[in-house]
């Protein structure tokens, strides 16, 4: 095996949570599936749009991750098989059998509260994923427009445990819609992580909001007026 090299001064990261850490990684004890998991998280996590699935058909064709799955006594596909039946199995995942233009796909979520919603949405026919559907239902599309813990996942990045508690007491400080526009504009400032967001909703509630902007106390405004006006106004000079 050709030794690593080491990693270079500028790279890219992917994020895990630290419950992966804390509760997940002591649990597994086959490489495989801990591998399988890592991969799972890096794909999740550079996927864009709503929502985040992955396919068994797409973890075939990781290049990456087969190769790292050759080492063992079985096949890569027995292999990856394998892991994936018990990273479901352990929770780590969720897993559907959809229909592909009449081809069953398997499609996994990762066990987040946002993604156990959206298979409770696909399974009841509320929801559906492109070319994908659930078998023996009709798919309607979503007339409901999403939450906000599916609008951070969908613009700001993966939703954990602690940002779920944060996003609920923001619900109960501030109107959904308030949490919503925060969240665009954050996005379209380019600050996507949750402290700017509650920033902007604290600077909304303190600040007052208009149209999904900030709007300052007008007195505190500078105007000519003032100096025209009031007590010593007779002695300043337009």
């Amino acid at each position: 095996m050709e030794q690593f090299k080491g990693f270079p001064a500028k790279m890219q990261f992917t994020p895990l949570p630290n419950l992966f850490f804390s509760a997940l990684l002591p649990q597994i004890s086959d490489v495989t599936e801990l591998k399988l998991t890592l991969h799972i998280f890096e794909t999740l996590y550079r996927k864009r749009g709503y929502p985040r699935f992955t396919t068994c058909r797409e973890l075939l064709g990781n290049r990456s991750l087969m190769t790292s799955l050759r080492e063992g006594v079985k096949s890569p596909d027995t292999a990856l098989g394998d892991a994936l039946d018990m990273a479901v199995k352990r929770g780590t995942i969720l897993h559907l059998v959809l229909d592909r233009d009449g081809v069953a796909e398997d499609v996994y979520f990762l066990n987040t509260e946002s993604d156990r919603r959206v298979v409770t949405k696909i399974q009841n026919g509320e929801l559906h994923l492109p070319g994908v559907k659930a078998e023996g239902q009709t798919c309607i599309e979503p007339e409901e427009q999403p939450d906000i813990f599916t609008i951070y996942e969908e613009n700001i990045g993966m939703l954990t445990p602690m940002i779920a508690d944060e996003l609920r007491e923001a619900e109960k400080l501030y109107p959904v819609t308030w949490i919503k526009d925060a969240i665009k504009e954050a996005v379209s400032l380019n600050k996507r992580n949750w402290r700017y967001i509650a920033k902007i909703l604290e600077r909304w509630s303190s600040e007052g909001k208009n149209n999904g902007t900030y709007r300052r106390d007008s007195t505190q405004k500078t105007s000519p007026d003032r100096y025209f006006k009031g007590e010593y106004g007779h002695m300043v000079r337009r």
